[in-house]
């Protein structure tokens, strides 16, 4: 059964086979994904809930959030009909603080405590330096770094000691990509707020990291895959010369989640085939 954390319809690209690392000390955690309707997010939902990790998966859209669920839902049974974990749906509007705030009071309602949060949504908007609109810079910043704020805020009300955050960066936070720099400097600032945060939210013995994903087999990364010179330059570019699974980036998230990272915080995790170095 081809499930929503292993779909690729690219042949030739590296399946995402399920992780081999279970992590038993997950079940029973309790987390919060954001942009988990689709794309990364949705892998996440379900990499956590296989682990028994039960699950509030949010998003801006919310019938989009709810047949996701659903269907990881359906997934779960399917392969694992005593399984503990779960996907509950909710929706969010990450850059209202006070909708962030309901969404850790909303887990903590339907599962007693907040070990996870993870802040998976973003955008990617495309435009020249000179183009780039007061519309654009304010929405990208607003989601993609002041929705990360406002999910720590919230998450840090509700955790104890051992809770554990982990924001999205992207190798664009320390590669230059032509006509992306509204989303190269939100994540540029998501990297040094993993840091501040991870300092600052330490006192409580809270830890805070954040993953760097490269070019992965996603929607985001469309639009390269879509244009077979585009995606040969990009290979070129990345040492392993291929693109990423979602599963490759689930794996990192679950190591950083797990007490097989406890003492490493304010870390970003670079997930990228090595394109960084090139």
């Amino acid at each position: 059964m081809t499930t929503v954390a292993e779909r690729t319809d690219n042949p030739g690209r590296v399946q995402g086979q399920l992780m081999a690392a279970t992590h038993p000390e997950l079940a029973g955690k309790v987390a919060v994904v954001t942009g988990a309707g689709r794309g990364m997010g949705a892998r996440f939902a379900a990499g956590l809930a296989r682990r028994g990790v039960r699950v509030v998966g949010a998003d801006l859209d919310e019938q989009l959030m709810a047949a996701t669920a659903t269907e990881l839902e359906a997934e779960l049974a399917a392969t694992d009909p005593h399984a503990t974990g779960t996907v509950v749906p909710s929706q969010v509007d990450v850059r209202d603080a006070d909708q962030c705030a309901r969404l850790a009071d909303h887990a903590v309602e339907q599962f007693g405590h907040l070990d996870f949060w993870v802040n998976n949504a973003g955008i990617f908007p495309e435009a020249p330096v000179g183009d780039i609109s007061p519309e654009q810079i304010r929405a990208t910043l607003s989601i993609n770094v002041e929705g990360v704020l406002f999910g720590a805020q919230a998450a840090a009300r509700h955790m104890a000691a051992g809770g554990s955050i982990v924001n999205m960066a992207s190798v664009a936070a320390v590669r230059v990509r032509r006509g992306r720099a509204a989303y190269c400097s939100s994540k540029a600032a998501v990297q040094h707020l993993t840091e501040c945060l991870a300092v600052e939210l330490g006192d409580a013995g809270i830890r805070v990291n954040a993953l760097a994903p490269g070019f992965i087999d996603t929607e985001m990364t469309r639009w390269v895959q879509d244009d077979p010179a585009a995606l040969a330059k990009a290979l070129d570019n990345v040492p392993l010369h291929r693109l990423g699974s979602p599963e490759e980036v689930l794996g990192p998230l679950l190591f950083l989640l797990s007490d097989s990272a406890r003492y490493v915080t304010g870390h970003t995790l670079a997930v990228d085939g090595g394109s960084r170095h090139v």
